[in-house]
């Protein structure tokens, strides 16, 4: 569950994206690699088939690039042979600012002073595989390839993805969010590249039968605390929906209220693309609302399978939502979600890692990688890598 408004989406999160992109919107052609700035221009089975039990798919990533959000540019990255794809990553190009994930906050707000005088100190043109709207930074591949071939793709992939970089002007390369199973693969095929730790994705096992079960596995005193929270649920209405058009304004009035509360700024999301992921959706996608009588406190935006559920915004009234403990509330409403529906994997997203864990979840690493094309400007940023690295230290809303 994010408590900042993106986590959901999703680990670093990057700032606007001011220059021009490419000079104009074809395809890209280098070698086996195609680069494409509309996701429509590929087929959607043959995008999926590379990410077969992926939620944020083809639909998702269509109805982020839909929404408007502004400061990126959208690109997808595939390797195709014989027509056929065989790995495929989507990508983004932004300005990012290297104070982004600076846990110094002296520092940050010393940089963004200087920054009212001079609006480009300590920013870069960045091209980036991964999404800044998905959880992880995945490469799919068609089921035919093998894992002695990964590699090679791999870096094929990358090969193509940096020849688009250089034509766009951007000489500061990322990945975002490698998940620490991928993390040997991207070390192989990106070796000059270099790693630093991004924000871990939380999890919880649903590996028991009841509420009551899962309480058992609790502290003495977490359990006291969260029987004493959810007596707020006789005050709130909970309501499921796939569709919010008529609450959209005021979703994203809370959304808005939660990110200004945020440590780090993130990207602003729209509208369209709360209205974008539940319509193009339909049967993963949920909007669970929480009311008091008629004023609603809280949205919480999730995706779903047969497997898991993927909680990916939760924005509330910063004063009301907390004299109803409503993260608490919404976190054991999902757990009852899972429950009902046979959900083994219940995916809360990054920050707020003390909560979580206290609620027994577990954290999965994930790792980004970068170089820059400047030698000089280069081993710079390898020398100040560890005050850019995301600490997974414990945060609250």
């Amino acid at each position: 569950m994010l408590t900042p408004p993106s986590s959901h989406a999703g680990g670093i999160r990057y700032p606007s994206f001011t220059a021009q992109t490419a000079r104009d919107s074809d395809t890209r052609i280098h070698g086996n690699v195609r680069v494409v700035e509309s996701i429509q221009a590929i087929d959607a089975v043959a995008w999926n088939t590379c990410f077969p039990n992926e939620l944020e798919n083809y639909d998702y990533l269509l109805a982020v690039e839909e929404a408007g959000i502004q400061g990126f540019t959208w690109c997808y990255a595939v390797v195709e042979e014989h027509k056929q794809i065989v790995a495929a990553m989507p990508a983004f190009l932004t300005d990012y600012t290297l104070d982004t994930t600076l846990d110094d906050g002296k520092l940050r707000r010393l940089i963004r002073r200087i920054r009212t005088r001079f609006p480009r100190f300590l920013t870069m043109k960045l091209a980036c595989l991964g999404s800044p709207e998905t959880e992880c930074g995945l490469i799919g591949f068609h089921p035919s390839v093998n894992e002695e071939r990964k590699s090679a793709l791999t870096a094929e992939l990358l090969a193509g993805f940096e020849h688009y970089a250089h034509i766009n002007g951007c000489k500061l390369i990322g990945i975002k969010d490698i998940p620490m199973d991928h993390k040997r693969l991207w070390a192989i095929s990106a070796p000059a590249y270099t790693a630093i730790p991004g924000m871990a994705t939380a999890q919880l096992m649903i590996n028991f039968k009841t509420i009551n079960e899962y309480m058992a596995c609790l502290s003495s005193n977490s359990r006291k605390d969260m029987r004493r929270k959810l007596r707020s649920a006789e005050h709130i209405r909970i309501e499921e929906r796939t569709n919010i058009d008529d609450v959209l304004p005021k979703v994203l009035a809370l959304y808005k209220d939660t990110k200004e509360r945020s440590e780090f700024q993130f990207e602003e999301l729209t509208e369209a693309y709360f209205r974008g992921v539940l319509a193009r959706m339909p049967g993963k996608a949920l909007c669970t609302l929480y009311w008091q009588g008629e004023e609603l406190l809280a949205a919480n935006v999730m995706l779903k399978d047969e497997r898991t559920l993927l909680d990916k915004f939760f924005c509330m009234d910063g004063v009301r939502g907390r004299e109803h403990n409503l993260y608490f509330l919404s976190w054991f409403h999902n757990l009852q979600y899972c429950l009902d529906h046979g959900i083994k994997r219940y995916q809360s997203g990054q920050a707020c890692y003390e909560n979580k864990l206290r609620l027994k979840s577990g954290l999965n690493s994930n790792w980004m990688m970068f170089r820059h094309t400047n030698p000089v400007m280069g081993c710079l940023l390898r020398l100040i890598a560890p005050m850019l690295a995301m600490e997974n230290e414990e945060r609250h809303d």
